[in-house]
């Protein structure tokens, strides 16, 4: 069982670790499948009809599959790497450590955007973007443009402190504790970090930058750490909700889990500290 760490408590081999078996499945062909699937379920994923990856109460069980599958994948070239979290609440500047040159690279230069320093930058020859919306085939940020701040610990508080899971009519204009921290009303957690980062990360593309993993990942740990706090709410809907995810049905597109089999992480992989 693996455990998740925080990036920012990660040593030197871990960080090498990680970085190197990303770089290795950008190489083998096996990462840019995880960029087409997201696009293509941000592209789906519609507030009055059919909708799973997002805006919807299964975006955070659809995202804990799909980030262990990307575990799993990176597990298969290193069986020592465990997802690392970013946890934007506490490492919310550009200057953080996790911008360094050894592991997540730097913010975009100001006249096109493009990452020029660390292990994903295009300069470096590992890291072309392959799909995209556009012939740019480099990585591009622009830390603190589209917005100006990352969450606070306090808006983090704020979310986590809603009791109840989520409710109709279970899209974008929900209240509940799932549409809070996707970002669409409320304080915006998930949606603003994406939009903080600006460049690949604002788009349905996200993937391409590798720290969508660890945002993503935090967010994980945020709904373990909201289901630690209420042991008796548990997923909603239920059953015979059209048009999303119920408790029990199986999730596109790999037709093999349900909400329900994802509620319990325990026997797959814990995180280092509760939040």
């Amino acid at each position: 069982m693996g455990v998740r760490k925080n990036q920012a408590n990660l040593t030197a081999q871990e960080k090498r670790a990680f970085v190197n078996a990303v770089l290795a499945l950008k190489a083998n062909g096996g990462y840019d499948p995880f960029v087409t699937t997201h696009n293509q379920f941000i592209l789906s994923d519609v507030d009055n009809g059919e909708r799973t990856g997002h805006r919807s109460p299964s975006f955070l069980p659809w995202h804990r599959q799909y980030l262990l599958e990307f575990e799993r994948a990176l597990q298969a070239v290193d069986p020592s790497v465990n997802l690392p979290y970013w946890d934007w609440t506490a490492d919310r500047t550009a200057t953080a450590g996790i911008w360094g040159a050894d592991f997540m690279g730097g913010n975009g230069r100001s006249s096109d955007g493009q990452v020029t320093t660390g292990p994903f930058a295009f300069s470096g020859g590992n890291w072309r973007l392959n799909v995209n919306t556009d012939s740019r085939t480099y990585l591009r940020r622009q830390l603190g443009t589209g917005v100006a701040q990352l969450p606070s610990r306090a808006d983090a508080d704020s979310v986590l402190a809603i009791t109840t899971y989520d409710a109709a009519p279970w899209n974008s204009s929900s209240a509940g504790f799932r549409n809070n921290l996707e970002g669409w009303r409320g304080v915006n957690l998930h949606n603003r970090v994406h939009v903080w980062v600006g460049g690949q990360m604002a788009t349905g593309m996200s993937p391409n930058d590798p720290v969508f993993w660890l945002h993503h990942c935090f967010v994980d740990k945020l709904w373990s750490e909201w289901q630690k706090r209420n042991p008796g709410k548990t997923y909603l809907p239920t059953a015979g909700t059209p048009d999303v995810v119920d408790l029990n049905e199986r999730m596109k597109p790999w037709n093999t889990v349900t909400p329900a089999d994802l509620l319990d992480h325990s026997g797959t992989y814990t995180y280092d500290t509760g939040f």
